[in-house]
C-alpha cells in the first residue's frame, strides 16, 4: 500500500514540493551561512518525494539525549529558518493540502502535506525514520516517564 501511495504522491504533487525543498537547500548552501539548513532541506526534500511509511521525529525523542539541533541553538536556527524559508514552504504545503482535500481520494495526500507543513515550520532537530521506528521511539519515551 505504501508503494502505491508513494507512486501516486510523487506524480500528483510530491515531485513539485520535493524540488521546492531542494531549491531551498541549494539557496541555503550557496549562502555558506545556511549550510546547516541546507542539509535539513535535502533530507526533508527526499522525505517529501516519498512520505508514506516514514515520519519526522524529534532527534531527542529518538536518541533520548540532546544534541546541538535539539537545544537552544536548534530553537534559534528554527526561528531564523521560519522567517526566511519555512513560512513559504509551509504555505506551499498548505495550499497543496487544500487542493487535495477537494476530492475524497486526495484526503490521504492532503494529510501528508499538512505533516510536511509542520516540518517546514521547524525542521532543525528533526530526523526522518520509518513509521515503525517512530512508534517504537515514542513508546519507549512513554515507558521511561
Amino acid at each position: 500500500m505504501r508503494a502505491i501511495g508513494n507512486f501516486f504522491w510523487f506524480i500528483l504533487g510530491g515531485l513539485v514540493m520535493g524540488l521546492a525543498w531542494w531549491v531551498a537547500g541549494i539557496i541555503c548552501f550557496l549562502t555558506i551561512v545556511g549550510i546547516p539548513w541546507a542539509k535539513a532541506c535535502f533530507v526533508i526534500g527526499q522525505f517529501s518525494f516519498f512520505p508514506f511509511g516514514k515520519e519526522a521525529i524529534n532527534r531527542k525523542s529518538l536518541n533520548q539525549e540532546d544534541d546541538i539541533g535539539t537545544g537552544v541553538l536548534g530553537m534559534i536556527g528554527n526561528v531564523i529558518w521560519f522567517v526566511f524559508a519555512g513560512v513559504w514552504l509551509a504555505m506551499g504545503h498548505i495550499m497543496s493540502a487544500l487542493a487535495c482535500f477537494v476530492t475524497i481520494i486526495g484526503i490521504p495526500f492532503g494529510i501528508q502535506h499538512l505533516k510536511l507543513a509542520v516540518i517546514a515550520i521547524a525542521p532543525i532537530g528533526q530526523t526522518i525514520v520509518s513509521s515503525e521506528n517512530a512508534v517504537m521511539a515514542r513508546s519507549e519515551k512513554w515507558r521511561k516517564r
